[in-house]
Parts: structure tokens; sequence; C-alpha cells
């Protein structure tokens, strides 16, 4: 009896595992005939769409102007670069417009496609106007994207490294702002054929990646879109404008500039402390700053292109050389008013009391000869004795006493009136300078309407 049950009860798992085997076959076969079908379909589709197609006219001739809508995902930006006032941006620029003739029915509402695609169709002439140079990336196919939707709007997006111009104006440099622009429209086509538009508001038709700045020189406050027209022999065309706000940080050369040029103005002020009769010290003092400071200002042009204005740096480096070569003219016109008659010179003392101990010496010897030449009449008259030692000990003393009045006539130069005041009117003018400089500089902030905040 159990044996009956087991075999009937095997053998139903067994039918059913037949079943489930053929419906899984059948369903393969079918979902591969699905799929042949599909890309057979696609095939059609993209035959009849490209049937009859000429790429060589816009959208809508002769009906209507084709509008392109764009918008910019910025994927790195800079360097910058001062000299050549130019910047690096690297986007995936994207373009959207309709083509009627493109449109389809099918199971799919958007055909992706690859750039193959992209050459044989119409596309819109888009170009930089303040490029310089603009590279497509092909590496390791060309970097384009196209899709079509079922009412034939299209979407073409491609990446590219665009060198642009920057126009600067360095008059505050280096506490400068600057707005880099990102100029592009059709170049063949004017205003009564196609149009640009952005594709979405001010906030997300330009968009910069959070950490997509490459700036070791600047902060990117953020980004302003617009549109305008301009006229040429030609005609009036659409240009759609992105301006990158760009401040410049100021820590580079406050190490590099500021501050040795501070601390040369500094020590050109030591020597009013030093004595007006100390004439090497002091000019050097004089010639090193000054050349010191010519350096400064030679080294703090290299950066910057060859304007024919003055930067903010610049006149800080001037004033600052001017207060170093005062301080030369200051000790020029000190040493001028020095008494040279009464001026010590370190040496004229020390040289008398050379004198004076060589003929101190002199009269000793001497008076040593006469005791061993006069020795036997000296035991006869001793009496004479007390007088030639007497003699010979005063003797020395009497230079002393004309050194000593000597001494006494001589006068030494007080500290001039000129350094008196040059050690207060010097450190206060450069203070008030430096303050008056830098609440000025630092304190302008650039007014920039509508824009869009960086990341």
């Amino acid at each position: 009896m159990w044996s009956r049950e087991s075999a009937s009860l095997l053998l139903i798992c067994l039918l059913a595992l037949t079943a489930l085997w053929k419906t899984r076959s059948v369903n393969a076969d079918a979902t591969s005939d699905a799929f042949k079908t599909n890309i057979t379909l696609f095939t059609r589709i993209l035959d009849s769409l490209l049937d009859g197609y000429d790429n060589r006219l816009r959208p809508g001739l002769g009906d209507r102007i084709t509008e392109v809508k764009t918008n910019i995902y910025v994927t790195s930006f800079g360097p910058v670069s001062d000299t050549d006032m130019e910047y690096t941006i690297d986007v995936f620029f994207r373009q959207s417009w309709k083509d009627e003739r493109l449109k389809f029915h099918g199971p799919m509402n958007i055909l992706p496609l690859n750039n193959l695609m992209a050459s044989k169709i119409w596309t819109p002439d888009t170009f930089f106007h303040n490029g310089k140079k603009s590279v497509a990336h092909n590496m390791t196919m060309p970097n384009k994207l196209l899709r079509i939707k079922d009412d034939g709007t299209l979407l073409y997006t491609m990446r590219l490294t665009v060198h642009a111009e920057c126009p600067m104006h360095l008059e505050d440099f280096p506490m400068d702002f600057h707005s880099c622009p990102l100029k592009f429209g059709s170049y063949a086509y004017t205003i009564s054929e196609v149009t640009y538009a952005w594709t979405r508001n001010a906030s997300d038709s330009v968009v910069v990646e959070g950490e997509s700045s490459r700036l070791n020189q600047y902060d990117l406050l953020g980004q302003t879109v617009g549109q305008e027209t301009i006229k040429s022999s030609t005609g009036e065309y659409t240009v759609m404008t992105a301006h990158f706000h760009l401040k410049r940080k100021i820590g580079y050369f406050v190490i590099q500039t500021y501050l040795p040029c501070i601390m040369t103005v500094i020590l050109s002020q030591v020597s009013f402390w030093l004595n007006r009769e100390s004439v090497p010290a002091r000019t050097v003092f004089g010639v090193t700053t000054v050349l010191t400071m010519t350096t400064l200002s030679i080294s703090a042009r290299n950066s910057l292109p060859k304007v024919a204005y003055a930067t903010a740096m610049d006149w800080f480096i001037a004033v600052c050389y001017a207060f170093v070569f005062s301080a030369l003219i200051e000790f020029a016109t000190v040493n001028y008013f020095t008494k040279r008659g009464w001026a010590w010179d370190g040496k004229s003392v020390v040289t008398d009391k050379k004198k004076e101990r060589a003929s101190v010496v002199k009269k000793n010897n001497a008076y040593a000869v006469a005791v061993a030449n006069y020795a036997p009449n000296i035991t006869k008259d001793s009496s004479t004795l007390p007088t030639i030692a007497k003699g010979g000990a005063l003797d020395p003393n009497k230079p002393k006493a004309d050194g000593k009045a000597q001494d006494s006539k001589k006068t030494f130069n007080s500290v001039s009136k000129i350094d008196r005041m040059s050690r207060i009117l010097f450190p206060v003018l450069f203070g008030s300078f430096n303050l008056v400089y830098w609440a000025t500089y630092l304190n302008r902030e650039p007014v920039i309407k509508d824009m869009v905040p960086s990341n």
C-alpha cells in the first residue's frame, strides 16, 4: 500500500518538473523572439527617421524659429592665468531642441544613441565667443550623448574643455575681484532663424560641482547667467552669457611681499637710534634697505601682466620705498649738521694715552742711566738723591696733568633733534598709512546682482 502511494507521488513530481521546464523554455524562446523583434523594430525606426532626412536644413525651416535650450554642468574650474588673462573650464555642455522630422512610435519613449547618430542629423553650430581654444574629448570614444524622444525632442550632450578669455582690471591687486565670462551662441544662424534660451532658472542652468575648483589664488564666489543680443555686419545673434565671480586670496602676497616690505621699513628706522657719529653703520642700514626695496618691487611685478597703471601693491611698495629712502636722507641731513671739530672719532684718546706712556718710559730709562753712571757721587752726597728721585717721580705726572686738561676740553655731540623727531614721526606716519591702506582695500566688496553662490 505504501509503495503504491510513493510511486504515485514520484510520478506527479516528475510530471510537474517536466511541465515547468517546458514552460521556461517557451518563455525563453518568447523573450528571445521579443528581443529580436525589438532590435528589428528599432532598426526600422532609425532607418525610417533617416529616410529622406536632410541634415543640412535646420528644423522648422520656413515655418518657425528653432529654439535651442542649453545648460552647463561645470566639472572643473581653473586654473586662472593672470599674465595671459584667461581661465580653463571643463564642462558638460547640454543642448536641447525639437525636430519634428524625428518623431517616432515604438515600445520606448526615448532612444538612447551615441555620437554616430549625431553626425547624421542636424545639430546647432554653437561656438564660444571668448574661447581661445576648445577641446572636445575623444578618449576612448567621443564623449557625446544623444537622446531622441518620441515627440522629436533631442538632447545632445558633450564634454568640453574651454580656454576662455577673462578681462581683468588689476587696480586693486591683490585685493581684487574678477568676473570671468563664458559666452556662446550660433555662428551662422541669426536671431530670426535660431535662438538660445536657458533650460532652467538661473540657479540650475549653470551648476558648479562642489569640489571642482582648481584655484590656488582665488575663491569662486558664485555665478550669474544672462542673455544678450549682438549686432554685426551679417545680422543679429543671440549670445548666452555665464559669469563666474572670483575673489583673490591675499595670503601668498602677504607672506611674499607685504611682510618683507614692512620689516624692511622697520629696519631702516633702527638707524635713528644709532649714534650720529656711527657713519658706517647708518650708511649700511640706509643703502641695504633701499636695495632690498628695489629687489622686492621688481619681484612683485613678475607674476603680473605689464599693465600701464599702478596696482594697490605698487602703491604700497612705493610708499615703503619712500620711507626707506627718507630714512637715508634723514641720516645725510643729521651727518651734515654734525660738528666735526668736537666729534670724537674713538681713536684720539687712545693715541694720547699711548704717547703719555711712551714719554713716561723714556724718562724712567733716562733716570736709570743717570743713577748707574753717577752711583759713586750719590754715595758721597746723599742729599742730592732725594732731589733727583723727586724730580724723576714728579716729571711723569706733568704730562698726565696736561692729558687730563686736554681730555677735559674734549666735548661730544648730543643726540640730534632730527633723530629725536624721526624716532616718533616715522613710526607714527607708517602706522597711519598701514591703517588707512588696509581699511580701504579690505572693506571693498563688489555688489553682484542675481549671483548664485558657489557650493
